[in-house]
């Protein structure tokens, strides 16, 4: 069986047995927090555990590295969202050590697409469009660095009130402690 076909039929007697019952909250978070984190799979349940958030307490953004790439992306307007419409009174940026954000190699990822089948054609025209192929898939050095990074593209966001906390954390994938990088109740 194709994991698809596996997931429809564990959907059809989740449904069946009501088991979404127990999931059910509003869409607001209760704790009123937005959470950009990484999209690890070690974080799934780690990481709203060692925040002690339950369902329905947050909302999570998720992408490689817990980065906010550009200012006008669909990252900031998730954010912005949360804060609008959503009822989110903070911000929080947790990274994580170990990220394969920060082992992240241009040049190997390439020849991946490459032997994955994309053609070098394809990777070269992305040039035309403005796009630096080996930026785009750039990593980063330190954990503590690419948080303070996101942390302050959030902070200097023209569309966000200035008097937002936004926190910046790094949290151990195997133990879940949590550092603090930026307290954003002491930032100016």
């Amino acid at each position: 069986m194709k994991l698809l076909e596996e997931i429809l039929e564990h959907n059809s007697n989740f449904v069946r047995n009501k088991e979404y019952l127990k999931y059910e909250t509003t869409k607001f978070p209760n704790k009123k927090v937005v959470v950009l984190s990484c999209m690890d799979t070690r974080l799934l349940e780690l990481l709203p555990s060692a925040l002690n958030f339950k369902h329905g307490d947050m909302k999570i953004v998720k992408n490689a590295g817990a980065l906010v790439s550009h200012p006008f992306g669909s990252i900031m307007r998730s954010i912005l969202v949360a804060v609008y419409e959503l009822n989110a009174d903070e911000v929080m940026v947790v990274g994580h050590h170990d990220c394969g954000m920060g082992s992240i190699n241009a040049d190997s990822m390439i020849q991946k697409m490459k032997d994955r089948g994309i053609a070098v054609e394809k990777i070269e025209a992305l040039k035309y469009a403005g796009v630096d192929i080996k930026s785009f898939l750039k990593g980063f050095q330190s954990v503590e660095e690419s948080v303070r990074e996101s942390v302050d593209t959030i902070n200097n966001h023209p569309l966000l009130p200035s008097n937002l906390p936004v926190h910046g954390l790094v949290i151990d994938p195997h133990t879940g402690k949590l550092d603090v990088v930026i307290n954003g109740y002491e930032s100016d």
